[in-house]
């Protein structure tokens, strides 16, 4: 099985163990669904990190391989660059959030997957890019527009005008990564976060994530609207009420994610 997902308490992680590098192949990507349709179902996993197994890669491109297909005609392009899409945008649209844990190479589909995460936390021997310029190609799986999105259009241009690798703590200069940590830390610091983020009430979680999600895509006016129509679904909650009680009683409280 190229791609797991197992369960550490209340997170979900999805383990890419496609030797050597991790690539994206048909498969991995189908795998990467699947898990989050499971992860989706089960209502006791409240975050869930994307991982890559081994010590050289979280996921370093596209399986190259699967490429001559698209020269020879065999496979459409425009079928190829779609299911990615699908696999993407899953990814991005997971109602719960998501974490990027970034050991190694994470160039090409691999930084894509990591731009359609929620965070992304990289060891300090992390390695990113969007080289595809120098196969004749450009990024295909999000990253001619998550990129700009989050570090900016100038940059993100420079990034892909030239395919270039960058360090991790570049990324982080840049707002690619939102912590860089030493490398035998790395899983443990992102269950970590991941264990802080499910002690949160899940549902006030999941309408800031479709806030700031939706809002992204459209005016500030009509942001604002939208955070005002969920603020007043939120406050109707249970784990609000439970909140606002136990600091008023001065104690912790016991959130039910409802």
């Amino acid at each position: 099985m190229k791609v797991s997902l197992q369960k550490k308490d209340l997170v979900g992680v999805v383990t890419i163990n496609n030797p050597p590098v991790n690539a994206l192949s048909r498969e991995v990507m189908n795998g990467i669904i699947s898990c989050l349709n499971e992860a989706e179902k089960d209502q006791t996993v409240r975050v869930v990190i994307f991982k890559g197994a081994g010590e050289e890669a979280f996921v370093a491109g596209a399986d190259i391989k699967e490429f001559p297909d698209l020269l020879g005609g065999n496979t459409s392009a425009l079928d190829f660059v779609r299911h990615g899409h699908t696999m993407f945008n899953a990814v991005n649209s997971f109602f719960k959030p998501t974490i990027a844990t970034i050991n190694g190479l994470a160039l090409g589909g691999g930084c894509e997957l990591a731009l359609a995460c929620d965070l992304r936390v990289a060891s300090e021997k992390a390695l990113f890019g969007l080289p595809e310029i120098k196969l004749g190609i450009f990024p295909g799986g999000g990253g001619t527009q998550r990129l700009p999105r989050l570090i900016g259009e100038a940059k993100a241009k420079e990034i892909m005008y030239l395919g270039n690798h960058f360090s991790a703590q570049e990324a982080l200069q840049m707002g690619l990564v939102n912590r860089v940590v030493p490398h035998k830390d790395l899983l443990q610091h992102s269950l970590h976060l991941a264990e802080e983020i499910s002690s949160r009430p899940g549902v006030a979680i999941n309408l800031i994530k479709q806030c700031v999600d939706q809002g992204m895509q459209t005016t500030l006016e009509q942001g604002l609207e939208l955070e005002i129509r969920l603020f007043d679904q939120v406050f109707k909650t249970h784990d609000c009420q439970e909140g606002i009680e136990a600091f008023i009683q001065k104690r912790k409280p016991e959130y039910q994610h409802k």
